[in-house]
């Protein structure tokens, strides 16, 4: 089975959204987790994880965890010998995704309250992938600078989707279809 496919079949939607919500957890849509935020369209997450080629053992930061299931989604991929760190700028939605990832019994992930005015976690950079869940207006190059050589951060930036890919010095960016998030904030 595709390890994305894989990941989705062992964490399923529902545990991820409001009481309200979860009849709609096999809707392929956004749903809204409140706050004005909502919880990504399967599809969309989905084609995210398979541009990000996350594999195990490997180090991923999660920005805009929301409720908890890409970070859940995202620790099944690298399993127990690897970390996911999420972070998410909501304070009631932290706490929320935080007790939702612990629910799913993934230890080697968390999620955290973003610090104001940091963008993802350089504290603990490098990362060898980055998946934002939010949309930029322009790259942000604070996240471009906590990627590991040779890792990829999959980003919407201005409705576009884009894999960008650190080598040596260089920094590649190409573009992978038009989508609509919740603003990056």
């Amino acid at each position: 089975m595709d390890p994305v496919a894989a990941a989705f079949a062992a964490t399923p939607r529902a545990g991820f959204l409001p009481r309200r919500g979860r009849r709609r957890a096999r809707y392929d849509g956004p749903l809204d987790i409140g706050h004005g935020q909502t919880n990504s369209q399967p599809r969309t997450v989905e084609a995210m994880l398979q541009l990000l080629e996350v594999r195990r053992g490997q180090h991923v930061l999660d920005v805009g965890a929301g409720s908890g299931w890409t970070t859940a989604l995202l620790a099944h991929l690298v399993g127990p010998r690897g970390s996911v760190c999420g972070v998410e700028l909501l304070p009631e939605l932290a706490a929320w995704g935080a007790a939702n990832l612990a629910a799913a019994e993934r230890p080697w992930a968390s999620i955290v309250e973003a610090r104001p005015g940091v963008l993802g976690l350089p504290e603990h950079a490098p990362y060898d992938r980055i998946l934002v869940s939010a949309e930029a207006d322009e790259l942000p190059d604070p996240l471009v600078a906590q990627l590991a050589d040779g890792g990829r951060l999959v980003v919407p930036v201005a409705g576009r989707m884009l894999l960008v890919r650190p080598r040596h010095g260089d920094v590649q960016v190409t573009e992978h279809g038009y989508y609509r998030f919740v603003p990056l904030l």
